[in-house]
Protein backbone atom coordinates (compact mmCIF):
# COMPACT_ATOMS: atom_id res chain seq x y z
CA UNK A 1 0.00 0.00 0.00
CA UNK A 2 1.17 3.34 -0.69
CA UNK A 3 1.20 6.78 1.65
CA UNK A 4 -1.58 8.42 1.27
CA UNK A 5 -1.75 12.51 2.24
CA UNK A 6 -5.18 11.46 4.23
CA UNK A 7 -3.89 9.31 6.33
CA UNK A 8 -0.91 11.98 7.36
CA UNK A 9 1.91 11.21 9.95
CA UNK A 10 -0.14 13.47 13.49
CA UNK A 11 1.92 15.66 15.65
CA UNK A 12 2.19 13.93 19.32
CA UNK A 13 4.80 16.30 21.47
CA UNK A 14 6.07 19.66 19.77
CA UNK A 15 9.56 20.73 20.01
CA UNK A 16 11.40 19.26 22.76
CA UNK A 17 15.11 19.07 23.67
CA UNK A 18 17.43 16.89 23.34
CA UNK A 19 21.36 15.68 22.61
CA UNK A 20 20.32 16.23 18.93
CA UNK A 21 19.06 19.83 19.51
CA UNK A 22 15.28 20.52 18.97
CA UNK A 23 13.12 17.87 18.10
CA UNK A 24 9.35 16.69 17.47
CA UNK A 25 7.51 13.64 17.99
CA UNK A 26 4.59 12.29 15.31
CA UNK A 27 2.67 9.34 15.37
CA UNK A 28 2.04 7.31 12.17
CA UNK A 29 -0.88 4.09 11.72
CA UNK A 30 -0.64 2.33 8.71
CA UNK A 31 -0.85 -1.00 7.07
CA UNK A 32 2.37 -0.44 5.20
CA UNK A 33 5.80 -2.16 7.56
CA UNK A 34 8.50 -0.17 8.61
CA UNK A 35 10.25 -1.50 5.35
CA UNK A 36 7.94 0.47 3.25
CA UNK A 37 8.02 3.29 5.39
CA UNK A 38 11.81 3.66 5.66
CA UNK A 39 12.12 4.41 1.51
CA UNK A 40 13.11 7.83 1.01
CA UNK A 41 10.17 9.94 0.17
CA UNK A 42 7.47 7.48 1.59
CA UNK A 43 5.76 10.76 3.43
CA UNK A 44 5.49 12.65 0.55
CA UNK A 45 4.35 15.77 2.00
CA UNK A 46 6.59 15.90 5.54
CA UNK A 47 8.26 19.09 4.78
CA UNK A 48 4.29 20.55 4.27
CA UNK A 49 3.40 19.12 7.59
CA UNK A 50 6.37 20.12 9.53
CA UNK A 51 8.35 17.37 9.97
CA UNK A 52 11.89 19.04 10.80
CA UNK A 53 15.68 16.76 10.50
CA UNK A 54 16.09 15.10 13.91
CA UNK A 55 12.31 14.76 14.68
CA UNK A 56 10.98 11.35 15.81
CA UNK A 57 8.37 9.45 13.92
CA UNK A 58 6.72 6.71 15.79
CA UNK A 59 5.13 4.34 13.20
CA UNK A 60 2.51 1.41 14.04
CA UNK A 61 2.22 -1.03 11.69
CA UNK A 62 -1.43 -1.85 12.15
CA UNK A 63 -1.75 -4.98 10.29
CA UNK A 64 0.93 -7.21 11.50
CA UNK A 65 -0.02 -9.98 14.43
CA UNK A 66 1.35 -8.57 16.76
CA UNK A 67 1.48 -5.36 16.13
CA UNK A 68 5.01 -3.54 15.91
CA UNK A 69 5.42 -0.09 16.94
CA UNK A 70 9.10 1.04 15.30
CA UNK A 71 10.86 4.14 15.47
CA UNK A 72 12.35 6.29 13.07
CA UNK A 73 14.52 9.66 13.29
CA UNK A 74 14.28 11.93 10.83
CA UNK A 75 17.77 12.25 8.82
CA UNK A 76 17.72 14.54 5.80
CA UNK A 77 15.78 16.25 2.94
CA UNK A 78 16.96 16.19 -0.64
CA UNK A 79 14.53 19.23 -2.06
CA UNK A 80 11.40 17.76 -0.52
CA UNK A 81 12.32 14.21 -0.11
CA UNK A 82 12.10 13.44 3.12
CA UNK A 83 14.83 10.34 4.19
CA UNK A 84 14.37 8.35 7.58
CA UNK A 85 16.21 6.19 9.67
CA UNK A 86 15.66 2.48 9.52
CA UNK A 87 13.31 1.73 12.20
CA UNK A 88 14.10 0.38 15.99
CA UNK A 89 11.52 -2.30 17.39
CA UNK A 90 9.54 -0.12 19.93
CA UNK A 91 6.76 -2.36 20.66
CA UNK A 92 5.23 -6.09 19.59
CA UNK A 93 2.20 -6.86 20.94
CA UNK A 94 -1.91 -7.05 20.55
CA UNK A 95 -3.58 -3.64 21.34
CA UNK A 96 -4.84 -3.58 24.57
CA UNK A 97 -2.82 -6.25 26.40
Amino acid sequence: MAYATTNPPLLKTASFTNAAGESSTWTYSSTDNATAVDAPGYITNAKALGIKVADLIEVTDTDASPVIVTLHRAISYSGDVLTISTGDTAVTGTAGS
